[in-house]
């Protein structure tokens, strides 16, 4: 059972029990709790946090956990039918609608329910995450000199160097800015490049959040296929010629959600292509330590092989080690790189000086090449136990292109098949999956699923889901 299926479910007891108390009494103790109903005295901590965010207990440090008073009755609540009338009058002079669609990266982010099998996660399961690395790294950031002071607004010297670094060619640390997550990098790239009604070009199919940003800030994305070998040169070079788009974001590596790496031959091409437009490519290379064991050597990004600035390069550190560990970089070289540093200190300052503090402890001790190296491998073995599950047992779902990197595999169902009834009734059945229309800014070719296989508690439970997929196949097929 997961830890967080622990937390809620001793909050949930914790919650029925407290009628038994008067307000002000106290509560069993920790060990009490801890030995009553055999959890870790983690657990309980967690637990009674929740219910003192709830407001229905009160923590005492060294004295326990006393029953709150009673909640005063709630106030009525109030008319915000008005709004409807605010944010639709605001919106009329807007060439393009903000209004935006989050279900696709709501999928990823938010938890299925207690028992359900999450094959729609976008993190890794918290069995591959360095949680010792990162609390180690964590508490000696937090007793370094000046740790808690103000950082540099570009980030800190010796974390854009190691992100440099790790790009490659002559990209140097002062191209590098410092910033809080892939998600906010895209967001800062995307509003300093293109301004509101503006088209922009994207991979089809392609990242829902991506999408998201460019909906809420007002953009027009236009659709550009990708085949096995990455984004088509050909149809790329007419998008840019029909809409006059100034912008192409493009995920060379392991894309998402289709795993396709851009071919060799193609790199220069597609780099051509934007430079002859007079348009940048943002290269989000959000998996690049996501590779799996067996994929040989990686290309480099398209960042390391442009000296024209053509790139405006995103690379995170989220993926490979925890949600919560929200730290990333923008490169970018020209007049364009102090555009992305001003709107990235008006909508956020800078990233906190702890947290780029503990990703240089992280990635600086002997605990992070042994991390990468374990998930390496495990998503080796995640994938192949997807992949053979799919095709001994639900053969209509097997992949055409199996990837070596990346979290997730992204089959294409057949013909005629309504997504998202299968993936209600696969939720009935117990397995969470993502539909792949959000992936589309246009009308999908075809209906297709990702099944992702990072986020789940290990191969078992690949083999399990897959199960309760064709439970659910044969329920919509009648």
């Amino acid at each position: 059972m997961y830890e967080r299926s622990s937390v809620a479910e001793l909050a949930g007891l914790l919650r029925r029990e407290l009628d038994r108390y008067s307000p002000g009494e106290k509560l069993p103790s920790s060990r009490a709790l801890v030995e009553r109903h055999r959890v870790s005295p983690v657990t309980v901590s967690r637990a009674l946090a929740r219910l003192a965010a709830e407001g229905l207990v009160v923590t005492r440090p060294g004295a326990g956990a006393f029953r709150a008073a009673p909640h005063p009755a709630a106030a009525p609540a109030g008319d915000t039918s008005w709004q409807e009338v605010a944010l639709s009058a605001d919106g009329a002079a807007d060439l393009v609608p903000r209004s935006v669609d989050a279900s696709g990266v709501l999928a990823s982010l938010a938890g299925p329910p207690p028992g359900v099998i999450e094959f729609n996660g976008g993190y890794l399961h918290p069995s591959m995450q360095p949680e010792r690395a990162m609390a180690a790294a964590l508490s000696r950031a937090g007793r370094r000199p000046g740790a808690w002071g103000r950082p540099p607004m570009e980030g800190l010297p010796e974390l854009r160097e190691w992100f440099a670094r790790g790009i490659g060619g002559t990209v140097t640390a002062a191209e590098v800015l410092v910033t809080a997550g892939g998600q906010a990098a895209l967001t800062t790239a995307l509003r300093a490049l293109a301004p509101p009604g503006a088209p922009v070009l994207v991979e089809s199919p392609t990242y829902p959040g991506m999408l998201a940003i460019a909906h809420a800030s007002g953009l027009r994305p236009v659709p550009v296929p990708v085949d096995a070998d990455g984004v088509r040169p050909g149809l790329l070079a007419e998008a840019f010629r029909a809409s006059g788009a100034r912008v192409f974001v493009s995920q060379p590596l392991f894309q998402n959600p289709t795993g396709a790496v851009l071919a060799p031959h193609r790199r220069a091409e597609v780099l051509g292509i934007a430079r002859a437009a007079g348009a940048f490519v943002i290269e989000d290379d959000f998996a690049r330590r996501m590779v799996h064991e067996d994929a040989g050597p990686l290309p480099s990004p398209l960042a390391a092989d442009d000296p024209d600035g053509v790139v405006v390069h995103v690379a995170s550190l989220t993926k490979a080690t925890s949600p919560s560990f929200r730290v990333s970089a923008l490169a970018a070289r020209g007049p364009v790189l102090e555009r992305l540093r001003a709107i990235q200190v008006v909508d956020t300052f800078f990233v906190p000086r702890p947290l780029q503090e503990a990703a240089l402890e992280l990635v600086g001790s002997p605990a992070w090449p042994r991390h990468l190296r374990a998930v390496s491998a495990e998503l080796r073995a995640r994938r192949e136990a997807m992949t053979a599950a799919l095709r001994g047992g639900l053969p209509e779902f097997a992949p055409a292109h199996v990837p070596s990197g990346g979290y997730h595999l992204w089959p294409r169902l057949p013909d005629g098949t309504d997504e998202a009834a299968l993936a209600a009734a696969a939720l009935r059945a117990g397995v969470a999956v993502a539909p792949g229309r959000p992936y589309f800014s246009a009308e999908p070719p075809a209906p297709h699923l990702r099944l992702s296989f990072a986020a789940v508690a290990g191969t078992a439970e690949i083999t399990e889901g897959v199960r309760r997929l064709g439970t659910a196949w044969r329920e919509t097929r009648g």
